[in-house]
């Protein structure tokens, strides 16, 4: 299912906060948003629900990659490993929600479909601020992997390189949830929590960090009262 060759562009849409107001914030850029969602393995499936309903929702394309990873090594992936539910959250140490090498492998198969369908750009709703600490959510790992790109894909040696936005990279969740007021996201549909429950546990660092954000944006967080 190829977009159209024109103003397209790639999301990575994962159903939580930042990949849903990525969405908005492509789609308002005047691109055409085509929206991959990654099943790859997480605790639990219900943020790919979410993503899917979030997809249609905003009338978007969309596609479920499933990548396996069975070495794991991420308490995201291996259900014997405590989740963290930290007070403070420290960026200095990377919490064992790190998922090796995500954000890699998903911008390459981002890359991929972006070449083959003639796409403009990919966005990706990467944060290193107010964020856990991640070493694949810094602005100099995205400088890096766009020079990859255009050394690795036929786009880039061709002058033509596939674009790697990530407009919220040195934003706070505070920011973020302001810029997606104001573009009308619809938040009640989104899922941030790490636990797969009902409703969220507010208590992991997502959930946190989602609080927190709401709070310090002086909004009141509508998916924890649907």
């Amino acid at each position: 299912m190829s977009p159209k060759k024109n103003n397209q562009a790639i999301v990575l849409l994962s159903g939580g906060l930042d990949s849903t107001t990525l969405l908005y914030d492509c789609l308002n850029r005047g691109f055409q948003a085509h929206c991959l969602i990654f099943s790859y393995g997480q605790r639990h499936n219900k943020e790919i629900k979410k993503a899917e309903i979030i997809a249609q929702n905003a009338g978007c394309a969309y596609e479920i990659v499933k990548i396996s990873l069975p070495w794991q090594g991420s308490s995201l992936l291996d259900k014997r490993m405590a989740i963290p539910d930290h007070e403070e959250i420290n960026p200095q140490n990377i919490p064992t929600t790190y998922v090796p090498a995500r954000n890699i492998i998903f911008l390459s198969f981002a890359a991929s479909f972006a070449e083959a369908a003639g796409a403009k750009g990919i966005f990706i709703g990467a944060n290193a601020i107010d964020y856990s600490g991640y070493p694949d959510c810094r602005p100099e790992f995205f400088k890096a992997y766009q020079a990859m790109m255009r050394q690795g894909l036929k786009t880039g040696v061709q002058g033509q390189s596939i674009k790697v936005f990530a407009p919220f990279v040195r934003k706070t969740k505070k920011q973020i949830i302001r810029h997606g007021l104001k573009l009308n996201v619809p938040y009640h549909l989104t899922w941030s929590c790490y636990e797969g429950k009902q409703k969220p546990c507010g208590v992991c660092d997502s959930c946190r960090l989602r609080a927190k954000g709401f709070e310090e944006a002086g909004a009141t967080d509508p998916a924890l009262s649907t």
